[in-house]
């Protein structure tokens, strides 16, 4: 009697393993921004990340169905022009754009993108009040809301230094893992789109 009862729980023991390990691989959802699948490297990006650059092309095209044309005002940035952006304001003419130095932006390795609205004249422009498909919405309002729908994170949202163009995707790195040689994985997955 006591062998049959062992023997049940041992039976209903890997019946739950099994169930559990069933549903893992079925029914738990993957999300690329919040699973750490990391590579290693020291070598430095010279592009954007491949789902970085996908997310974008989607923004582009989501932003262009909702009638608001948007322009990439920068993507991947070289440590060399990221110094001489953060010059800007200090030793060159002109306003503080950056508190990064070269290498401690996430454009320093393809993980951000600045963008701009175009208008139908085709002048790039900054105005976040714009409405240029008069919906009674500002145009740049939608556009990062299409972004964070898309994964990205806005710089306008930051507590201390507000950058509007600014869009980035972490993927759970920071910086200093970033100048580590730590990179986020390779692999693209195409966003739910709306």
């Amino acid at each position: 009697m006591k062998l049959k009862r062992i023997g049940s729980s041992i039976y209903l023991f890997i019946l739950l393993l099994i169930s559990l390990l069933f549903f893992n691989l079925f029914f738990k959802e993957s999300n690329p921004f919040t699973e750490r699948k990391i590579n290693h490297s020291n070598s430095l990006p010279t592009v954007l990340h491949p789902i970085v650059k996908e997310r974008t092309n989607q923004l582009v095209q989501q932003a262009a169905d909702k009638g608001i044309v948007i322009v990439i005002t920068d993507g991947f940035r070289s440590a060399d022009d990221q110094n001489r952006l953060y010059e800007k304001g200090r030793s060159a003419e002109g306003s503080i754009v950056t508190y990064a130095k070269g290498g401690e932006s996430y454009h320093n390795f393809g993980l951000a993108i600045d963008f701009a609205l175009k208008t139908p004249s085709g002048k790039v422009i900054w105005d976040m009040e714009y409405d240029g498909n008069k919906n009674g919405k500002a145009d740049w309002t939608e556009v990062v809301s299409l972004a964070k729908t898309l994964g990205f994170e806005w710089g306008g949202d930051w507590a201390k230094f507000k950058d509007y163009p600014h869009l980035q995707m972490d993927f759970g790195l920071t910086i200093a893992d970033l100048q580590n040689g730590e990179r986020p994985a390779k692999s693209s997955l195409t966003a739910d789109t709306q």
